[in-house]
């Protein structure tokens, strides 16, 4: 059913936020639908290889217009996860902490942290 981790994660994540009360089913559906019809139309493949692709991006479009998240706060987390993948070594799992640079001495180790003079 899933390719990749992230297809599964993006298909629990919009069940969730239905279940929620953040949107109903039939308004995801017409939205994916939209979306679906918006990638053809830009020539992209109906072929199902793109499907979680507008899966995707139909979740990150009702999110920002339900107000649960703006596109710049999306766009900031996709950059973190961007660098989280290219600092972790080849066979272990992305954690998000890994996009943050590692402290250097005389660097604050924590947010809000600040080393005694």
């Amino acid at each position: 059913m899933f390719a990749e981790p992230w297809q599964a994660q993006a298909f629990a994540l919009a069940l969730t936020l239905s279940h929620e009360g953040h949107f109903s089913w039939k308004e995801w559906s017409t939205a994916l639908a939209q979306e679906i019809r918006r990638a053809e139309a830009r020539g992209e493949p109906n072929d199902g290889s793109r499907y979680y692709d507008r899966w995707l991006a139909t979740l990150e479009r009702l999110v920002t217009e339900k107000k649960l998240s703006t596109r710049p706060a999306l766009r900031q987390r996709k950059a973190e996860w961007a660098r989280a993948y290219r600092r972790t070594p080849h066979g272990r799992p992305v954690e998000l902490a890994a996009a943050q640079p590692p402290a250097r001495a005389g660097r604050a180790a924590r947010p809000g942290h600040r080393p005694r003079r």
